[in-house]
Formats: structure tokens, C-alpha cells, sequence
């Protein structure tokens, strides 16, 4: 049996991690988790830790401060290739994204390296945001599309499955960026690499408990990654793959 590893970043997710981890873990026997946790000083790691002493399909790493979603990925696809997974997930702890779901993204892997959990493939499936955010996800996503000529309608998107072949074959340590940017450019690069794509839709629901790591810092990050991405199109579109 294929197995296939979830990776779930964490910063003071107390209120909501070990919830999810039950959830993910009775949807599917194929699934394990690793929780990266960046020193949470809510107690998100030791909760995990108890929860790991009875269950050897949790797994979990510390980091000593606050380095960033792009890089808690990165640490997480490396150690899903060291370990021999078949498959690897990002997903958020605070179910934004519906673990529910789960199964309907590992049943496309026989056809597809990423499949995208899409907010925006089908109309708009947004649940609990104001307009006004709505509106600079959306238009951020269009904008990301018509600049990179990634066809895909939820670049930003944090919710996806990434077959071995995928994480094989980016060289991620060349990714120096974070959140949106970091979403961006992993299915840029996938994309370029010539691997096939598939975005399935998902309802993407506001976080229930704790605080948004959003930061206006992010967002501008990731509105300059567009247009070097778009230069990178041109001139060398495939520097994130592997040689």
C-alpha cells in the first residue's frame, strides 16, 4: 500500500491540532502526519508529543523560532523523499482546509504529479472572508495566472498533493520565499518541470480558532515573485527543477 505524508506547519495551533490529526488520520490508512512547529509557546508541540507516544503515524519537528512557512515546506517534502513516501500534502492546522477531503486528492494520483485543492475552479468557494480580502485573493490569483502563463485559477493556494515524482524532481533548496510567493512558485515550477497539473475544488473556510499569519510583508513578497517568475519563463523557466 502506497503511503503518503501530511505536512502541517504550526504556530500556536493548541486550539486546533489535535483535532486535526484525528480526523486525518481515520480518513485514510495511507496517511501519517509531520508537524513542523516553530517553538509555539501556546504548547502546540507537546500536544503533539503526547499524541505521538501512541500513535507511530505522527511524527513531529521543532524549530527554535518563527522561519516561515516556505521553509517549514521545504524541511517537510525533504523529509517525506528521505523517508520513502509516495505522496506528500500541504495543508493548514486550522481547518480552513477540510481534511475530509483528503481521499478525493490521493485518487488522482494515478493521473496527475500535483493535484490543487482550488478555491477558485469552480465560481468562488470562500466561506467567512470580507470582501475586501476576497477580492485581493482573487484578483491576486488572476494577476499571478496572465503574468506566469501558469494555467491554474488558485496559484496562491495552500492546500495541495505533490506526487514523489514532484518532489523529486524541484531542487527546493533554490526557494527563498514565503507564503503566497512560496505557493506560486512550487506550482510554477512544477509546471515547468512538464509534470501534469490538476486543480479539483475545495470550500475554503476562514480559520476557526487562533490568529492569521498574513502579514502585508508576504503579500508584496509575492507580487514581485510574479513578474521574476515571468522573466524566468523567458529566460530560464526551469531553474527551480533539478538537472
Amino acid at each position: 500500500m502506497q503511503k503518503g505524508l501530511v505536512i502541517i506547519p504550526t504556530y500556536n495551533e493548541s486550539a486546533n491540532i489535535e483535532r486535526i490529526i484525528n480526523i486525518i488520520l481515520a480518513v485514510s490508512q495511507k496517511l501519517e502526519i509531520l508537524v513542523i512547529d516553530d517553538n509555539s509557546p501556546d504548547n502546540t508541540a507537546n500536544i503533539i508529543r503526547k499524541m505521538k507516544k501512541k500513535n507511530g503515524r505522527i511524527h513531529l519537528k521543532t524549530r527554535p523560532r518563527k522561519l516561515g512557512l516556505g521553509t517549514a515546506y521545504v524541511m517537510g517534502f525533504e523529509y517525506a523523499l528521505k523517508n520513502k513516501y509516495d505522496f506528500a500534502f500541504e495543508m493548514d492546522a486550522d481547518f480552513s482546509h477540510d481534511p475530509i477531503e483528503l481521499p478525493n486528492f490521493i485518487n488522482l494520483l494515478d493521473s496527475y504529479d500535483l493535484i490543487i485543492g482550488s478555491r477558485y475552479v469552480q465560481g468562488i468557494s470562500v466561506v467567512n472572508w470580507p470582501m475586501k480580502r476576497l477580492l485581493l485573493s482573487y484578483s491576486a490569483c488572476v494577476f499571478a495566472r496572465v503574468v506566469t502563463g501558469v494555467p491554474v485559477r488558485d496559484l496562491t493556494s495552500g492546500f495541495k498533493c505533490y506526487s514523489r515524482k514532484a518532489l523529486s524532481c524541484i531542487d527546493w533548496q533554490k526557494f527563498k520565499v514565503d507564503g503566497y510567493g512560496f505557493q506560486i512558485q512550487s506550482v510554477y515550477s512544477v509546471h515547468m518541470a512538464g509534470l501534469h497539473l490538476k486543480e479539483i475544488p475545495i470550500i475554503f473556510v476562514e480559520r476557526r480558532a487562533g490568529e492569521s499569519k498574513m502579514s502585508k510583508r508576504i503579500i508584496w513578497e509575492a507580487w514581485w515573485l510574479v513578474w521574476k517568475l515571468r522573466l524566468l519563463s523567458i529566460f530560464n523557466g526551469k531553474r527551480f527543477t533539478k538537472k
